[in-house]
């Protein structure tokens, strides 16, 4: 059994992509997709993966709306997001509190997971109204059924965030790089913060998932354990060579990766138990924000039988 899969090579699936570690029932036929953020929309959209990477909150958003595909409980990557939000030191913002009743752009929509838990520090850790702010997006939804809240607005035609950043025209935005001696992260340190708060709360946030089509996992109930171990055992080869420090070029995220195992463990296990907090979050922040309508259980989130497995 083929499965059309797209995947971005890292460290920790690198031994998938190359065919060093295989699945026991079929095999990944890996399409390039150099931009991963494409091949979400062609999934929600049109189902054109049996397998692929995908954003978190776009899958919880899909899985809302009836799509036909469903996780594995793989998170093949994971980030700190206190250095994602950016401001205009003219916009009279001396805390993030002041962003309440300020316009405050969103790059591509508003369910991208970067969007979610930068929005969710500024609530949780700063106390930020976020009905107060008016969110200005630079793209559509990858589910396009879905409706956004009252204060999420498009962007103006013709208009890109990181002008109107520079401009004044909006005082901060999500995810965007800008460079303008005017522009300047709005928390201080966020390398430092976020592992801060990984200390406190044990949470590394996950941006994303795995997805497999639901009819492939109906006519293979294999299918889903085999693709988790498959995924597991990759990821602990890299764990390995990470904690033995054998990765010849070290990248960013093997840094960052090598500074949450020095903290907490392992920086990137897989499995609903170890990771039932920061799941549990994402569902908490996506019907705070209003990209959920109510509340779903993790446990339906994933294949039944995956749901013991631990990677």
């Amino acid at each position: 059994m083929k499965l059309k899969t797209a995947l971005v090579t890292r460290g920790h699936t690198q031994a998938l992509k190359d065919g060093t570690v295989r699945p026991r029932t079929c095999e990944l036929e890996f399409e390039d997709v150099p931009v991963i953020i494409k091949a979400f929309r062609r999934m929600v959209r049109g189902l054109e993966f049996d397998v692929t990477e995908m954003a978190i909150t776009t899958y919880i958003t899909a899985k809302a709306h009836g799509k036909k595909f469903t996780a594995i409980p793989v998170f093949p990557m994971r980030a700190f997001h206190h250095s994602a939000i950016v401001y205009n030191t003219k916009a009279g913002i001396s805390s993030p509190k002041d962003l309440e009743g300020k316009r405050v752009g969103v790059n591509r929509g508003y369910t991208v997971t970067t969007g979610l838990w930068a929005r969710s520090i500024l609530q949780h850790q700063y106390g930020v109204d976020l009905k107060k702010v008016t969110w200005v997006l630079s793209g559509d939804e990858h589910v396009a059924e879905w409706k956004p809240p009252a204060n999420v607005v498009p962007i103006e035609a013709g208009k890109t965030l990181e002008q109107m950043l520079v401009s004044g025209e909006i005082a901060a935005a999500i995810g965007v790089q800008v460079d303008s001696p005017d522009v300047k992260p709005l928390i201080a340190n966020a390398a430092d913060a976020g592992l801060a708060v990984l200390r406190e709360t044990s949470v590394f946030p996950i941006n994303h998932t795995v997805v497999v089509k639901d009819e492939l996992l109906h006519a293979h109930p294999e299918l889903a354990a085999d693709l988790f171990n498959a995924f597991a055992e990759a990821k602990r080869r890299y764990v390995t060579q990470l904690a033995n420090e054998t990765i010849a070029e070290p990248s960013k995220d093997d840094q960052v990766f090598k500074r949450v195992m020095e903290c907490c463990g392992d920086p990137l296990p897989y499995g609903i138990a170890p990771n039932r907090k920061v799941l549990e979050l994402v569902v908490q922040y996506a019907v705070e924000q209003g990209i959920l309508s109510k509340p779903v259980a993790v446990e339906d989130l994933f294949p039944r039988s995956t749901h013991a497995l631990i990677g």
